[in-house]
């Protein structure tokens, strides 16, 4: 079964709109779906001639697209994006923190795009990227640090708001995680 870029779209749309309304619980209801639905997608990706880099940015724009449109929490949908994403596509090793990196960047960028919190955002997506890397056996500290890199490059596209954003996000640990750019070039002085 082939499936195009805007029947995904609408399934993802469909599936996070009823979960959300079904039990309240942003977070987990991302997570199951996104990990559904790039579960399912990705097996047909070589057929339908997509990369699994375009299906996360597809399902990763409608979903933050769709949580703005509801009104949740984007910190809990970002944070459910991540661990949606790093469950659906079961990277290993270096995989993960370049998925993790290319989330971040889809996500801030669509986020940025709707007028979203970006910095809830950043927090959300470094949150699912420390929980996620628990489970796929990635330190965490790595992990962050992706997620903050990946984000940081979108707010560059975006502009000095959205990178001002960030660094507040990134400033401060989350979930008890020193958060480190890798990225000298990107990084500037708060002074």
């Amino acid at each position: 079964m082939k499936t195009t870029h805007s029947e995904t779209i609408e399934t993802v749309k469909d599936k996070i709109v009823a979960a959300i309304k079904g039990t309240g619980n942003i977070v987990q209801s991302t997570v199951d779906s996104v990990t559904q639905i790039l579960a399912t997608t990705i097996k047909d990706t070589g057929k339908a001639g997509t990369s699994v880099s375009d299906v996360i940015a597809t399902v990763a724009s409608s979903t933050i697209r769709v949580a703005v449109q509801v009104g949740a929490d984007l910190g809990h949908a970002a944070k459910g994006i991540m661990l949606g994403v790093l469950r659906g596509t079961q990277e290993s090793g270096t995989a993960v923190l370049d998925t993790i990196s290319h989330t971040a960047n889809i996500v801030i960028q669509d986020t940025a795009a709707v007028g979203g919190d970006v910095g809830a955002a950043v927090t959300g997506l470094i949150e699912g990227a420390i929980e996620g890397a628990k489970e796929m056996g990635v330190i965490a500290e790595d992990a962050a640090a992706a997620a903050a890199d990946g984000a940081l490059k979108a707010a560059a596209k975006v502009g000095s708001t959205a990178v001002q954003a960030v660094r507040t996000a990134v400033g401060k640990p989350i979930k008890d995680v020193k958060v480190v750019l890798k990225d000298p070039e990107m990084v500037v002085s708060n002074n």
